[in-house]
């Protein structure tokens, strides 16, 4: 049977996994009767409730006399580790846009990727039957991106397909036929190469790797030359050329629809799941044990940010979660690390009990945490902080991304001056179409940091930002941090409702009545710019004195919901988030007023 291998890249929310839903259906890879669920290939629960795409998942389909196997990719720059891996696997891509928004800025990573591979793309333009749909325009900015990241004439002259993914059809012309995904399937066979088969003896590099309670460890990845099949004794060589270990193959797994059906031989090409090994991991090589050289593994963008997780340490620790030992968090972060080639975990300055956890940004740190805590882990993370550099002349450098925003008219003013006031450079201001502008920045990776919840404010909700790593650049200097204090629990105990509404002029609150607090605990947000110690848990004295107008209702404000990714980018330096499977809560790092105001002055006293 003939093979194609390809990968369908785009943005968030421009339709990726729904368009694959589709090509396994009219593949026929489904029964007539079988219940599939929408979006089958997002199989985690997190990416289920997210609505987006956090892991690269492969499956195939059959088309007439070819195999298909599609690779479904995350649309998250900071998922981009997953991206690039996934690229050695293919030999085609297909590029889906958004025919109202057109090319944002993870398709322009994932595309620079791609075209720098020598891969020659293929161009769906999604959601054309939009209202507001502009498929020339779209068209023309792929174009100009293309050109922009120096694709050679070859990749510039790309087949352009339009339709509907929800809607299931594609067609060479913007207004049909509305039939089917055919012209899509036809395309794909005749513009994407069949795999290059290397002569010699079996070579895999690895891609992606799991765990499997029956089968163990499970890499995944292209079989370069050779055939694989199970008892076959292979060796696993690390980037260096270092023997890993030698092992036996006890499966050879193949993608077949949305399952991995065991396989007798697999043969050069294909994209296979091996288990048997027990130290090998991704980007290295499994081969015969004839082999000396490893295939080259790319090289992965650096992390940028970085947070420290900490043990549990506050009253609370252990009532929520099971995993609280600094040993097990180490091994579960350890093992992330391994999994995922853009997160790198090492051990914290701090002290034994915590550890450095640098990545791409604060979405993929904030999924890993999400992540632990369902788990079972309770672990209190600081302020995510910039992974700075420094080059030959140890002038400093700092990570820059490029900030595209889409934003009401009316709107725009106030979101160029904020980012101007956190040290951002204005690139472009274009109209995006139906009353909207398009302003795209260059900002410091520090200076975005609790600016989402920002931008939602001053826009009223309708601005959309997406934004990518672009460079390291000189140190930019200082940026003003948040504005205002924090409300700070002084006593043990319940939150009385009679106490919060006492306090409610001093700032909204982050807890409701009947909230257990600690000393220490972070309540709510002060008007002002210092911090403040409240009593929350003071009730009402009783007597038994009656009055008019002395118990009148107690009306409170609707406490402050705070996700994850806000908590994360509220705190300073000298605050934590607390994450349990039950409770994400802010605390003061030393709880204790009197430690508090001990290490203030320690701090005042190293910046004098």
């Amino acid at each position: 049977m003939k093979l194609r291998n390809i990968a369908i890249i785009a943005h968030v929310d421009h339709g990726k996994t729904t368009l694959v839903d589709e090509l396994l259906k009219q593949s026929g890879s489904f029964r007539e009767n079988q219940k599939v669920a929408e979006r089958a290939m997002d199989s985690n629960d997190l990416e289920r409730e997210r609505g987006i795409t956090i892991l690269a998942k492969c499956t195939s389909v059959v088309w007439k006399d070819t195999r298909i196997n599609i690779v479904d990719t995350p649309g998250h720059a900071d998922f981009g580790g997953e991206v690039e891996r996934i690229l050695n696997m293919v030999d085609g891509v297909v590029v889906l846009v958004d025919a109202s928004e057109g090319p944002l800025p993870q398709t322009k990573f994932v595309v620079s990727k791609a075209l720098k591979r020598g891969i020659r793309p293929i161009v769906a333009i999604n959601k054309i039957d939009r209202p507001d749909e502009r498929h020339q325009d779209v068209l023309n900015e792929i174009f100009d991106l293309f050109a922009n990241l120096d694709a050679t004439d070859e990749q510039l002259d790309f087949p352009v397909l339009y339709g509907s993914g929800r809607n299931g059809w594609m067609a060479l012309d913007p207004a049909g036929p509305q039939e089917s995904l055919a012209p899509m399937f036809d395309l794909i066979v005749s513009h994407v190469p069949p795999p290059a088969l290397e002569p010699g003896p079996t070579r895999i590099l690895a891609t992606t790797l799991e765990a499997d309670s029956f089968l163990g460890r499970i890499l995944t990845g292209r079989i370069s030359s050779g055939t694989v099949k199970p008892n076959q004794q292979l060796k696993a060589l690390n980037r260096e050329g270092e023997v890993v270990e030698t092992f036996r193959v006890s499966k050879v797994l193949a993608f077949r629809g949305l399952e991995r059906v065991p396989v007798e031989e697999a043969g050069a090409g294909e994209i296979v799941a091996l288990a048997g090994m027990s130290e090998a991991t991704v980007s290295d090589t499994l081969c015969d044990p004839s082999i000396e050289v490893p295939i080259e593994a790319p090289p992965v963008d650096p992390p940028t940010l970085s947070m420290t997780f900490r043990i549990n340490d506050g009253p609370f620790a252990g009532q929520e979660g099971d995993k609280v030992q600094s040993r097990v968090i180490r091994d579960r972060l350890m093992k992330e690390a391994e999994r995922n080639i853009a997160i790198k975990v090492t051990d914290s300055k701090d002290g034994a009990e915590s550890f450095d956890v640098a990545g791409r940004g604060e979405l993929q740190l904030a999924i890993l945490l999400e992540n632990m805590r369902r788990e079972g882990f309770e672990v209190t993370v600081s302020r995510p902080k910039v992974v700075f550099k420094t080059d030959e002349d140890g002038q400093r450098l700092e990570p820059i991304e490029e900030v595209i925003i889409d934003v009401d008219d009316g709107h725009s003013g106030i979101v160029v001056q904020k980012l101007s006031e956190r040290k951002g450079s204005l690139l472009e201001m274009r109209p995006s179409g139906g009353g909207r502008t398009r302003l795209v920045f260059h900002v410091p990776t520090r200076a975005l940091l609790g600016y989402q919840s920002e931008l939602l404010s001053d826009t009223r909700g309708t601005a959309v930002m997406n934004k990518l790593f672009h460079a390291y650049e000189p140190y930019k200097g200082e940026i003003a941090g948040r504005h205002t204090g924090v409300l700070i629990s002084n006593s043990d105990g319940e939150a009385a409702a009679y106490a919060i509404f006492n306090l409610q002029d001093r700032g909204p609150f982050f807890i409701g009545a009947q909230t257990r607090v600690y000393v220490g605990m972070i309540v709510g947000e002060h008007t002002r710019d210092n911090d403040l110690e409240v009593n929350v848990v003071k009730g009402k004295k009783l007597t038994n004195v009656r009055a008019a107008g002395k118990d009148d209702a107690v009306l409170l404000t609707t406490p402050i919901k705070l996700t994850l990714e806000k908590a994360m980018s509220y705190i300073t330096d000298d605050e934590l988030v607390e994450v349990t499977p039950e409770s994400i809560r802010l605390r003061k790092r030393w709880l204790d007023p009197n430690e508090r105001k001990k290490m203030e002055r320690a701090r005042d006293r190293d910046v004098a």
